[in-house]
């Protein structure tokens, strides 16, 4: 028994110093920085995941897309790779991706709200206002401060990310020249944002900007319904500046949808050339 234990101890020896011979031969893998930002509006810390560009030179400036649900787990390392790809083959800019990480989404997402079945259910949420406000007078002037930027900002929104995105756009909508807006939650406070729009949108200048919204076809009716009626209702204001795409996803739910409708929109903009 005690050769055993001898052996098993030796057998443990050499897988450690396999794996610190493996640890002493291994990289760093970077493709940008984690930071921090100290918001006032907001009244807590809140984590950036930047993607920068391969070629990063602060000698030029960059787009930046601001990417909401930008947590590590969840959008922001396939957003940032779709980006990197589009620049190796489709002559996209470099871009700079800031992706926002979450701390109470259906918080920071969703706008007040009276009806008791979503104040039950939800009860964090309705206060998107002060969230607008760490964008803009918090978050874009941070990354302006620390990085080259050239004045383009996309915004990618889906789900509640996408309903924060369509108020931005309808209410200020100078905080970004790109919105890519992905199954939006209209139907929030009885679809309240959506009735309000043409009404904001008649308020607004004739803005330089681009608008893109898409919905899976394998998504809820009121999913797709409130997509093409934002689409429709833009499309109808008398805005000669505002450019505008509009894609049903043909295979797409709800939970699929959100890599290939930016994969499209980035095609949109970035058509391939030989």
């Amino acid at each position: 028994m005690k050769y055993f234990f001898a052996t098993l101890l030796c057998l443990f020896n050499l897988a450690y110093l396999c794996a610190q011979n493996q640890n002493a031969d291994a990289q760093s893998l970077s493709i940008g920085q984690i930071r921090t930002i100290k918001s006032e509006v907001l009244n807590e810390e809140r984590t950036l995941n930047i993607y920068l560009p391969g070629k990063y030179d602060t000698a030029k400036t960059y787009p930046v897309i601001y990417l909401l649900d930008g947590s590590m787990d969840e959008d922001f390392i396939h957003i940032a790779g779709l980006v990197q790809f589009f620049n190796l083959m489709f002559n996209m800019p470099e871009t700079i991706v800031v992706g926002i990480a979450n701390v109470d989404r259906k918080r920071d997402f969703t706008f007040k709200t009276d009806l008791k079945e979503l104040t039950e259910k939800y009860p964090t949420t309705g206060h998107s206002d002060a969230f607008i406000r760490f964008i803009e007078t918090e978050l874009q002037p941070f990354v302006q401060q620390h990085y080259k930027t050239n004045g383009t900002r996309y915004l990618i929104g889906q789900s509640l990310g996408g309903l924060l995105a369509s108020e931005i756009l309808l209410k200020k909508p100078h905080l970004f020249t790109h919105y890519l807006i992905i199954s939006p939650s209209l139907w929030w406070d009885n679809e309240s944002l959506l009735q309000q729009a043409e009404t904001l949108l008649a308020r607004q200048p004739d803005l330089d900007r681009y608008v893109y919204i898409s919905v899976g076809k394998q998504e809820d009716e009121i999913m797709r319904r409130v997509a093409k009626a934002l689409f429709e209702t833009l499309g109808r204001a008398d805005k000669k500046s505002l450019k505008l795409d509009y894609k049903l996803m043909e295979d797409d739910n709800h939970a699929t949808i959100l890599h290939g409708s930016i994969y499209q929109a980035l095609l949109k903009l970035f058509p391939y050339k030989e």
